[in-house]
């Protein structure tokens, strides 16, 4: 289970249908940071995703079911409600000018690239790598940031 997240600032409306966004501060400050030097790079990253309440999983769980998916085959992609790291606020779902989609081929864009490089200086991690020990399928789009000690 994921602890829901206290404190939510509004960070950025989605590239892909200008839903806002919000995110927990320290993951807020930390998400421009991380947009700043990717920019100074020569990379766009989009925002998709950030918060996700426990309802709202549950919405996007239900959706795919009424398009035929099996569960099991949901849930290799979609966390259960309560189990999501968007539920803390510090994950976040990017994308590239060149594939606004959450699927495999953001691997291929030199955004990703850039991320795999640097985004932990900003304290984000690749959540769902391939053959990650959760068994969810590879995920190069969902990154989540995490507190340094």
């Amino acid at each position: 289970m994921q602890r829901v997240a206290a404190r939510l600032v509004r960070v950025d409306r989605a590239a892909d249908d200008d839903q806002l966004i919000r995110l927990a501060p320290a993951a807020a400050a930390a998400w421009r940071r991380l947009r700043v030097a990717a920019a100074a790079d020569g990379h766009t990253l989009l925002l998709l995703s950030g918060y996700r309440s426990v309802a709202r999983q549950t919405r996007v769980i239900r959706r795919q079911l009424a398009t035929g998916k099996s569960i099991n085959e949901i849930l290799r992609f979609v966390a259960a409600p309560g189990c999501s790291e968007h539920h803390t606020g510090r994950a976040i779902d990017l994308a590239a000018p060149s594939n606004l989609h959450l699927d495999g081929a953001f691997a291929r864009t030199p955004e990703y690239r850039w991320l795999r490089r640097n985004a932990a200086r900003f304290g984000f991690t690749l959540s769902y790598p391939a053959r990650n020990p959760h068994r969810i399928g590879f995920e190069p789009w969902h990154w989540c940031w995490r507190a340094r000690r």
